[in-house]
């Protein structure tokens, strides 16, 4: 069950994440070729760069948490005996979980508040409604993978072992 949710978590924010880098990409050709070319850009193109990017940073969160690809201040770990650094540990994810929780929530209110007052883009008017929603969506799911990371073996024992390098 585990690692079918591991396998749907991946293929998901990866798919989503890689897509949204793709248009990103293909995104920026084109408005530096027209820019040189034809003297003329894309318009809204640097809005839509931002929410793509909102979409690359908020639907990979999950999976670096996942993983363990977070930029970690680790130097202490080898002094610490392995009982404390695995506590120490385990602590870090439920406080990030009830954080990135917390922090959906604050999310999800928002988008309701921008999706009541009609926020929109400055220049395309893309509502930005839904955009905060998968804010708080992806950042539910990461607190959902850092809650569940204390109890899995393989993180734990992963950890420990990379505290020792």
């Amino acid at each position: 069950m585990r690692l079918q949710l591991q396998s749907l978590l991946d293929k998901l924010c990866g798919l989503l994440c890689a897509a949204a880098l793709f248009a990103i990409m293909v995104l920026t050709f084109f408005d530096v070729s027209g820019r040189k070319l034809f003297s003329n850009s894309i318009p809204g193109s640097l809005e839509l760069t931002e929410l793509l990017m909102v979409i690359v940073i908020f639907a990979g969160l999950p999976l670096v948490s996942e993983r363990g690809e977070h930029v970690i201040f680790d130097s202490l770990d080898s002094v610490w005996p392995a009982w404390l650094v695995k506590i120490q540990k385990m602590l870090v994810h439920i406080f990030c979980a009830a954080l990135m929780i917390a922090l959906a929530t604050l999310m999800w209110k928002t988008g309701a508040q921008f999706a009541e007052y009609g926020e929109t883009t400055a220049q395309l008017k893309i509502p930005k409604a839904p955009f905060i929603y998968g804010m708080a969506i992806f950042c539910g799911i990461t607190g959902l993978v850092h809650a569940a990371l204390p109890f899995s073996r393989e993180t734990a024992s992963s950890e420990i072992e990379g505290a020792a390098l």
